[in-house]
């Protein structure tokens, strides 16, 4: 199976992904990390707003909101279903 390199912004609702990496971002980045956004961690998105912003995650036993412009320092790996 093929491994591709995406942002939290990217993952479809429905879909599961791997944190590889945060963006350094000052302390947005130290709080992503408390929040549980570590890498190995397992992320589900859930669905997005209306309008697209923001979107809902399932991590670690939790839903959490994010911005767009948050969830796109986040870089995970997900499994390429069209592979």
């Amino acid at each position: 199976m093929v491994r591709v390199k995406y942002t939290l912004a990217d993952l479809q609702a429905g879909n599961t992904g791997t944190v590889r990496d945060i963006e350094q971002s000052n302390s947005l980045t130290n709080r992503l990390m408390d929040l549980g956004f570590l890498p190995g961690t397992k992320v589900k998105a859930l669905c997005c707003a209306p309008l697209g912003d923001p979107l809902t995650f399932f991590i670690r036993g939790y839903c959490i909101g994010l911005r767009k412009s948050e969830a796109r320092l986040i870089t995970l790996d997900r499994e390429d279903p069209t592979a």
